[in-house]
């Protein structure tokens, strides 16, 4: 490809704000009603809801007027969610930050787009590496010429999708345009998907006409159509079946008007999507079940509706909280709508699960607004021998973020000390951008965004960036993690500032010396030292020399210019380094101390 592959970082301040007319509370069948008192079956003025009798016209304006707002808003404070009704619309979405398009029918198939759903970059003269915080799921998009463009990073998941025609992950004009971090699930492709110059990607459980283009890190996992093993030119990493997972959480509506929220059951050794072949397994719970959240809600409202054993469903917005979620009851859903953003604002928690089994965590931010949260979100407390195998806690498009938007810091961003979780899909950021005063070394420190203590936990889509020690500390046995993307801190002072013992910098991936049985598969860690500094790490990934530890697919990337640093080595102390300039360097596998190239 003709493009510099580069993953640079550009600093922006908060984003335009625009007027946004005939906005209202559609919820309630009147297209432009202003702020009704709550009920039972209200979601809250920020999630638009069409109905085909609105007529397209009316429809198309108001997801512009949304767009037009949302589009270059990187961190500011508007949510929105744009909610079908089952039929047919004629329509064009872009879908820009914070904003969360769904369908509301059983099927997929039951809201039908004639027109595009489009995640573009042209807010950033075409560079989508930052085209974060997005989501779109339950649609069959039907592009008129016949082109889907779905180019993302990092926090863009589309999920539950019918695309009756080709879909490409590169922004557009084609040339020297990039995105960076893509994740598609529980999707058809009826035609080609065409990577171009996205960087890296994850496909699990979709069903492609076909697939053409790799970059540095293409991944595919129980997708049928998916193209043939092979790395690193190109660099498909294909695992034929997905272990075990639940699909995401989502909202429907009944005949009668009323809302659901449909569970997916637990699938294990599957291949392909849980609902092309007919109504997907599962369960179905009324709205009345759960505490339909909006911002203002105390943590201790919350709590409250929690421990009454209901639901949770965060509507779209920012809630400050003072003391963290608490879900003790096994089988509890705690779905976001809108990129539902939950703050820490006095040092505390956000979200604590209790060793239990069946919960879902779905569509939340979690970010530190305050400095020194212990960690943002956990999952148990200390050692458990519990297991939870076959009902396990599952998190879905759960992002965390320190720096950014507010000034803060977390310790650790998410801890799982529970057996048997499954995570499908996390971003976590400490930001190396954003808002003036909001980003550096010692702005928003943090140690670790992943650690995992329990057991049997498997993670599909981990994106972790820019913590300061071990991005990814894995204690727990028998982990497994299909597609990891990382970017080591952007902004070491100095070499001292990064090291502990005799040893420069941090593996951004540490599985604990005391384990005996990890696999990982489809791997890729960069680094761009942006203050030249002449910054090195020794390793990318550190794992202790035991045959039940592999390493598949993985790489390292160099993004430094001249006299800039690099990464020493790819895992432990074998492979070349990436240093002092552009370079990439790729392991086919590790296992034992054997290197496979």
């Amino acid at each position: 490809m003709s493009a510099t592959p580069t993953r640079r970082a550009v600093l922006r301040s908060a984003a335009v704000a625009a007027t946004l007319p005939l906005v209202g509370n559609l919820s309630t069948g009147s297209a432009f009603a202003s702020s009704p008192a709550r009920g039972a079956n209200d979601l809250g003025s920020n999630v638009l809801v069409f109905d085909p009798s609105m007529g397209d016209a009316a429809i198309q304006a108001q997801v512009d007027a949304v767009f037009n707002t949302q589009q270059s808003n990187q961190f500011g404070t508007e949510r929105y969610a744009l909610a079908f009704k089952p039929g047919t619309y004629n329509v064009d979405i872009n879908v820009g930050f914070y904003t969360h398009v769904l369908g509301l029918g059983d099927s997929p198939d039951d809201v039908v787009i004639n027109g595009h759903v489009t995640v573009d970059a042209q807010w950033l003269g075409g560079n989508g590496t930052q085209n974060f915080w997005r989501a779109a799921e339950n649609l069959c998009i039907v592009p008129p010429d016949g082109l889907e463009r779905w180019a993302v990073a990092q926090a863009g998941p589309m999920r539950r999708a019918h695309i009756k025609g080709d879909m490409t992950l590169w922004p557009s004009p084609p040339g020297n345009r990039w995105s960076s971090g893509g994740f598609l699930a529980d999707s058809v492709v009826d035609g080609q998907v065409d990577s171009g110059s996205q960087q890296q990607w994850l496909s699990r459980n979709d069903s492609f006409g076909s697939w053409t283009g790799s970059n540095w890190n293409m991944v595919f996992v129980g997708t049928q159509g998916a193209p043939i093993q092979h790395f690193p030119n190109p660099a498909w990493t294909v695992v034929d079946q997905t272990p075990a997972v639940r699909e995401k959480p989502f909202i429907t509506i009944a005949a009668d008007g009323s809302y659901r929220v449909f569970v997916p059951a637990l699938r294990r050794d599957s291949a392909g999507t849980t609902w092309a072949s007919g109504q997907a397994d599962g369960h179905s719970i009324p709205l009345s079940r759960f505490h339909v959240a909006r911002p203002g809600d105390s943590a201790a409202t919350i709590n409250h509706a929690l421990a009454r054993g209901l639901h949770l469903l965060l509507t779209p917005g920012v809630y400050p909280l003072s003391s963290p979620l608490r879900v003790s009851r096994p089988g509890t859903v705690v779905l976001g709508l809108g990129l539902a953003t939950l703050q820490a604002t006095h040092s505390n928690s956000l979200l604590e699960v209790a060793d239990i089994g069946g919960v879902s965590i779905a569509g939340v931010l979690l970010e530190a607004a305050s400095a020194g949260s212990p960690f943002l979100l956990r999952v148990g407390h200390g050692p458990s021998r519990t297991s939870h195998a076959d009902n396990p806690t599952v998190l879905f498009d759960v992002y965390a973020r320190i720096g950014g938007a507010l000034a803060g810091s977390a310790t650790v961003s998410i801890q799982l000390d529970s057996n048997d979780v499954i995570c499908d899909n996390l971003w976590l950021w400490r930001a190396d951008h954003g808002n003036d005063g909001t980003v550096g070394w010692s702005v928003n420190p943090a140690d670790t965004g992943f650690l995992v203590n329990g057991d049997r936990v498997t993670a599909y889509g981990l994106a972790v960036e820019h913590y300061q020690k071990y991005e990814v500390l894995w204690n727990g046995n028998h982990g497994r993690t299909y597609f990891f993307q990382n970017e080591h801190p952007y902004d070491v002072p100095t070499q001292a500032a990064w090291v502990h013992g005799t040893t420069n910098g941090y593996a951004a991936y540490k599985v604990a010396d005391s384990v005996t049985d990890h696999r990982a598969w489809g791997l890729g860690s960069y680094c761009f030292f942006n203050l030249q500094a002449d910054i090195y790490t020794d390793r990318a990934y550190e794992v202790p020399d035991t045959p039940g530890v592999a390493f598949t697919d993985l790489m390292i990337v160099c993004l430094n210019g001249p006299g800039g640093g690099g990464i020493l080595h790819c895992i432990n102390n074998s492979g070349d380094p990436v240093q002092n300039g552009f370079g990439t360097y790729n392991m086919k596998g590790y296992a034992d101390g054997i290197v496979s190239v």
